[in-house]
């Protein structure tokens, strides 16, 4: 379909992951499985949250807000994508085009802040455990949840806008599974220069300084239990934050190769899996391995049983 200016456009197709009839039932069923795993997964860890004393620490006041934002995350692309499958009917509204990238690059961004942020609670834990109430306190933990909301808000704000300001001339076809800066910026016909930029500069400020506050709170976490003199110490102290790095590694190695390489570098097959590995599978893998795995979580889960005998 050929459009002359973007005026014209009242509504984008989403071409999704294949065209294949049997691999779109492949993938309907799997995509509802692990949408419905992970809906299931994170509302499971809000509940023992709200509901278990033992879990409204600093903590897991920020694992709670995790789970809320992946359900969120996942929400704004996977039940489109769902329904697209099932229905035959590609179609996406100009402006919920729009809208569906402004949620998922606001969501992307502030879960970006919030895992630097829960890697300063571990550090805090672990390097200054007699001064954690001090520096996780109330107010400290709502005013880095805020900061994380804004820094997501403020940069998708700047993304859309730059993006939505661009003219489709040649093609309304998007060659995802839902409204993403990479795809749209392909498919327009204007001189993408400073929108690239702008991405770059914006996302990528947001990406790299959250990526290296973690990183850096990690190394101080690995140099302070190198100094634990017990080996039972230090796999305590190891597998409390293991987990978390390894939802963070998946998480920000993905989003660095997607959003801060060129486009030269990776076809749009390699940039639907990942797409699919930061917004399925991770949203999926965080209640297991931060949670699930976790004693505190496992004794709220015995206690609410025990309740109920």
């Amino acid at each position: 379909m050929t459009l002359n200016q973007t005026s014209l456009i009242r509504e984008f197709i989403l071409l999704g992951l294949s065209n294949d009839p049997a691999q779109q039932i492949f993938l309907f069923f799997i995509g509802l499985l692990v949408y419905l795993l992970t809906l299931a997964g994170n509302l499971i860890i809000i509940t023992l949250i709200w509901l278990d004393r033992c879990l409204q620490t600093p903590m897991y006041f920020l694992l709670g807000n995790l789970s809320f934002i992946e359900i969120c995350y996942t929400s704004s692309t996977v039940p489109k994508m769902l329904w697209n499958i099932l229905t035959g009917d590609k179609t996406i509204s100009f402006v919920g085009c729009a809208l569906q990238m402004y949620f998922f690059v606001t969501l992307g961004g502030t879960e970006c802040v919030l895992l630097s942020v829960m890697a300063y609670d571990c550090y805090a834990a672990i390097c200054h455990p007699l001064h954690y109430t001090l520096l996780m306190s109330q107010p400290v933990c709502k005013g880095l949840l805020m900061i994380s909301w804004t820094i997501g808000s403020v940069n998708s704000i700047i993304n859309t806008a730059f993006i939505f300001s661009l003219d489709f001339c040649h093609s309304n076809q998007i060659d995802h599974f839902f409204c993403d800066i990479p795809p749209l910026l392909h498919l327009s016909c204007s001189d993408t220069t400073l929108s690239k930029m702008m991405t770059f500069t914006i996302s990528g400020c947001g990406i790299t300084m959250s990526f290296f506050l973690t990183l850096l709170s990690y190394i101080f976490i690995v140099s302070s239990v190198l100094k634990i003199r017990t080996t039972q110490g230090r796999i305590k102290a190891f597998s409390t934050c293991a987990s978390h790095l390894t939802v963070v590694s998946i998480f920000y190695g993905t989003i660095i190769f997607m959003y801060l390489t060129p486009s030269s570098c990776h076809s749009v097959e390699q940039e639907q899996l990942l797409s699919v590995l930061y917004t399925m599978i991770t949203p999926l893998l965080n209640p297991l391995i931060y949670s699930f795995r976790n004693k505190d979580v496992q004794g709220a889960l015995c206690r609410i049983f025990d309740k109920r005998r």
